[in-house]
């Protein structure tokens, strides 16, 4: 017998059988790890000792949870002041942590915003993502950009404000375009007074919160005198912002009566995958909806799925008065109190039963519902051509994420990398990557230079961040634009990195340049084709083709941006009243920085000091 063996370690249901005895009843959240110590699972409880004695158990469990359990070799805890606040960490540790068991809602997009301004005599109307650190009136979330864009156009029919930028207003000497087709009250050039102009302001706050009709009756009283006094005009453009405000009314679609300010949050589960659909009801009126797909944690049932979904949705996003759910939640009140201390008022949640609530829900859970079908409808062909790709270029298994590079520039100027990426779920654009080209000794128009430079950041910050590959951050597959030369170059970056095991493909376009006669480029591997009919050539085709158009863009924008700036931007203590005094004088940017000092300061508003900062700032820099 060998006196000095060790007892086993404990694990699974006797380790946390061994921690409960030194728990006690205090609420916090604890979280499960592995033997790698990797956190499993993160979980809250109103009393610690209660709650992790559950797991103790043998028996009882679904498979995901008794799953958990077996793989379990640590614990920690972290015990709180309140049940709410051991609610909130939790989902903080849930949003840093990632752990595999959890729910965790992988669409973490914000949702855009109407913005007035209110440090502006004559704000203008305009679409806002973010903070709220601009002071102003906010109004939404809207679901999408489209639906801001769609009521920011109502609102210029209606309410004439203006949506050119304060550089922009503050240059103009003549109404723009908008002003002619009766979509601006041209405040820019005094077509407005200020007081009549935050009527306007006025008006279209009000429409925001929903008191159209009263905005409706004022313009027909209005419209009304002007006719009695023989103010034809003045009717006649009241009466064309009746009608606009009447066709938005009649396009608002379902414009719910006895819902002010709500989301209708509704959660379909089918197959192990889950779609959760928000509705955005705002001054009674649906102000657009989006799905999202959160991952299960392996098989959490509706209860909890929605509850850690709502945790992180209105992580970032100030909840609405109400919260209609489609399913009852675990901790309710919890929940309520956590999203009101964050409004710092009052929210309700509800699960409606009946009445117009109910059918807002209902409506909500049929969008979750046809959304999931189209997904996993749409999964499953994603996965039959994944695996198309894997057997075509003999890859040792299915991807899971393939990045597909590609260069932009026009003879070496304005040079952009562009990196888009593919996987089980179709297009990532949450992970689209863009990289303006910064080494100055790549010579215009080098493509094997620009290629270097972009995957040489890439995968040094790959190595930096994640040297074990234990995040899923790593491609299974690189696709390169370009033949032999490019893949031999792009594999000798990858050797110089370390990081020559990643499978490589160059498509490049066959001698006619033939849309269907791709060759496809291996290191060390003969050049191969793809019939002509295959989808896996087509789906190769979609990737290059949306890795272009991703180079293009960026490139155009880069371009646009440089077409457009203007040197005197640059210059400390020049703004828009002394660049316009500048450039109405000499009459271009290029002849205000050929001129002398003497000259500089015959323009009217232009200091003596003021001249000598323009003319040292040209003839410094030249």
């Amino acid at each position: 017998m060998n006196d000095n063996a060790q007892p086993a370690p404990l694990r699974g249901h006797d380790l946390i059988a061994d921690y409960v005895k030194r728990l006690d009843s205090s609420p916090g959240v604890y979280r499960m790890l592995n033997a790698q110590n990797e956190v499993l699972y993160v979980g809250k409880a109103r009393n610690l000792k209660a709650r992790v004695s559950n797991y103790a158990r043998h028996s009882g469990h679904s498979a995901r949870i008794a799953r958990m359990i077996s793989e379990t070799r640590f614990m920690m805890f972290l015990t709180t002041r309140t049940e709410t606040e051991a609610l909130l960490l939790e989902q903080n540790l849930i949003k840093q942590l990632k752990p595999r068991y959890n729910v965790l809602l992988r669409d973490d997009k914000s949702f855009p915003n109407i913005l007035i301004p209110t440090d502006h005599p004559f704000p203008m109307i305009t679409k806002h993502r973010g903070a709220r650190k601009q002071k102003g009136y906010y109004f939404g979330p809207f679901a999408s950009a489209g639906a801001v864009n769609r009521t920011l156009n109502h609102l210029e029919r209606v309410f004439l404000l203006r949506n050119c930028s304060d550089s922009q207003f503050s240059g103009r000497t003549r109404p723009c375009l908008q002003y002619q087709i009766k979509r601006c009250a041209a405040p820019c050039v005094g077509k407005i007074s200020e007081a009549d102009y935050a009527q306007l302001v006025e008006d279209a706050k009000r429409f925001l919160e929903g008191k159209t009709t009263s905005i409706q009756r004022e313009l027909a009283e209005q419209m009304q005198a002007a006719s009695e006094d023989m103010e034809f005009e003045r009717a006649a453009a009241l009466r064309d912002r009746i009608k606009a405000l009447t066709n938005v009314q009649q396009s608002q679609g379902i414009n719910p009566r006895g819902v002010a300010e709500a989301d209708v949050v509704a959660l379909h589960m089918e197959g192990g995958q889950a779609c959760v659909q928000v509705f955005f009801i705002r001054a009674n009126q649906s102000w657009g909806n989006h799905d999202f797909y959160p991952k299960t944690g392996s098989g959490a049932d509706e209860a909890e799925v929605l509850e850690a979904f709502l945790a992180q949705f209105y992580d970032n996003r100030p909840p609405p008065k109400q919260i209609l759910l489609s399913h009852p939640i675990e901790d309710e009140d919890l929940m309520t109190e956590a999203l009101s201390q964050k409004a710092e008022r009052k929210v309700e949640i509800l699960v409606p039963k009946r009445g117009e609530k109910a059918e807002l829900v209902e409506n909500a859970h049929r969008n979750a519902r046809e959304s999931l079908g189209r997904k996993m409808s749409e999964s499953q062909a994603q996965a039959k051509l994944l695996k198309g790709v894997a057997e075509a270029f003999a890859l040792p298994k299915i991807p899971e994420r393939i990045e597909v590079y590609d260069n932009s520039h026009i003879q070496g100027a304005h040079a952009v990398g562009g990196m888009i990426v593919a996987g089980p779920e179709g297009f990532l654009k949450s992970q689209y990557r863009k990289y303006n080209i910064k080494d100055t000794e790549v010579t215009p128009g080098d493509d094997f230079g620009m290629m270097k430079e972009v995957l040489t950041r890439r995968f040094q910050r790959l190595l930096k961040e994640d040297p074990e590959r234990k995040t899923d951050a790593w491609p299974d597959l690189l696709l390169i634009d370009g033949g032999a030369g490019q893949v031999s170059a792009v594999q000798e970056i990858m050797d110089d990195l370390g990081v020559a095991d990643v499978p490589m493909v160059g498509v490049a376009k066959g001698i006619d340049r033939d849309q269907g006669k791709e060759e496809f480029y291996r290191t060390g591997r003969p050049v191969m084709a793809l019939p002509r009919q295959d989808p896996v050539l087509y789906y190769i085709q979609r990737l290059r083709d949306e890795a272009h158009r991703w180079a293009i863009g960026t490139h155009r924008a880069k371009r646009a941006k440089a077409n457009l700036a203007n040197p005197l931007d640059e210059i400390p203590g020049i703004g828009a009243t002394r660049k316009r005094a500048l450039l109405t004088h000499f009459g271009s940017a290029k002849a205000v920085s050929r001129a002398g000092l003497t000259d500089l300061m015959e323009v009217p508003g232009i200091s003596e000091a003021t001249a000598e900062t323009v003319y040292n700032f040209f003839n410094e820099k030249g």
